[in-house]
């Protein structure tokens, strides 16, 4: 373990010898000022070679980030999620292609009878937010509102195209988990991975652990405004108010994951050995397979998606193109790399409006390769 401070930042952690140039560029995140906090880790093989925390968990820089301090990794949680889904449907004859409304009959409103579970994890249900206004509060409720999102009209044919789906997505997951289960996703999540300090649903007893999120400067470009992107970003009602108790101690499985990223990458690493214990070869496979690829009618840029996981459309997972992963809104992101069993996870609380793939994690990414 080190631990150094300038004046500016306090840097603790470890890095195998190997791996010291990985500590350089996370240095030079905060040198650049592009930080408050953050942490970088890395399993390769198994073992953790690199945990680093640095900065500050609040934003008047009196408490230093540690490896105890908790952030919410927003949409770096559906891939946690995913692998909660994918270890639920092995409860069911037909697994990820049983139609929702199977176990969801008022999913059916609306001719959605015959979406399957695949699809909505894949984000192909057309249901990217609400069209229509709604009280943003709605999304503090998660059972009424997945129920209110059961009751909408895809916003196009289901199964025909994809497009992101950056909130309503865990509220759709979550209450397929529920009615598999009879337990919430969370609950699901702390059964299967007791030890991993990773929450959905943070209770209040643990709030004196979270950083404080400091919101980007300029909005995310997200190209033209079709009504896609406008239900799922751009309305006023398209989230609600984030970061307060309540949105912490709800469970969002598409946004509103806790923890760091120590653990953020033994989840993922589940990724890395391919569905581990928890997730049977049958289900990854699906889990894992390009479902879907091409022009996303939510995110400006193509994508590919699993069962929940990103593909490595871009190059910004690193340099191995069956590499899979997820970024969070803001900066977090996770990868998961079979060919080299390596996981790396970034979180932190200085937002940037990039959409996927922050320089800040590309650049320690592509740093953790170079040491290979």
């Amino acid at each position: 373990m080190t631990d150094t401070h300038d004046e500016s930042w306090p840097l603790a952690g470890h890095a195998a010898p190997e791996f010291d140039p990985v500590r350089k560029v996370f240095e030079e995140n905060f040198q650049s000022g592009q930080e408050l906090g953050a942490g970088f880790a890395v399993i390769k093989d198994g073992q953790t070679v690199v945990s680093l925390t640095g900065g500050w968990a609040d934003r008047k820089k009196e408490r230093p980030w540690t490896d105890t301090t908790l952030v919410p990794v927003y949409s770096t949680t559906k891939g946690i999620a995913a692998l909660v889904l994918a270890h639920l449907v092995e409860r069911l004859p037909a697994g990820y292609e049983t139609p929702v409304s199977d176990i969801w009959p008022e999913f059916a409103a609306h001719g959605k009878g015959a979406i399957t579970i695949a699809e909505v994890a894949s984000h192909q249900a057309g249901l990217p937010g609400f069209a229509d206004e709604i009280d943003p509060e709605l999304w503090l409720d998660p059972p009424a509102c997945a129920a209110a999102l059961a009751e909408l009209a895809p916003m196009w044919t289901p199964g025909s195209a994809h497009g992101y789906h950056p909130l309503s997505w865990g509220y759709l997951v979550g209450e397929i988990a529920r009615r598999i289960s009879g337990e919430t996703l969370g609950t699901s999540l702390r059964a299967l991975f007791p030890d991993i300090d990773f929450m959905i649903g943070t209770p209040a007893s643990e709030h004196d652990r979270c950083a404080d999120i400091q919101r980007p400067r300029a909005l995310a470009d997200l190209g033209e405004i079709t009504p896609p992107r406008r239900a799922a970003f751009v309305s006023k009602w398209s989230a609600p108010n984030r970061g307060g108790a309540i949105w912490r101690e709800i469970e969002i499985p598409s946004a509103n994951g806790h923890g760091t990223a120590l653990s953020v990458a033994q989840l993922y690493e589940t990724y890395t050995r391919g569905g581990g214990e928890i997730v049977s070869s049958q289900a990854f496979e699906t889990l894992s397979a390009d479902l879907t690829h091409g022009p996303d009618l939510v995110l400006p840029m193509v994508t590919a998606f699993g069962a929940g996981i990103m593909h490595n459309t871009h190059g910004l997972f690193g340099p191995e193109p069956a590499t899979l992963g997820h970024c969070g809104w803001g900066g977090s992101m996770a990868i998961a790399d079979q060919h080299n069993q390596l996981t790396c996870a970034y979180v932190m609380n200085r937002q940037s409006n990039i959409l996927v793939g922050d320089p800040r994690a590309v650049r320690l990414v592509e740093a953790v390769y170079d040491c290979l």
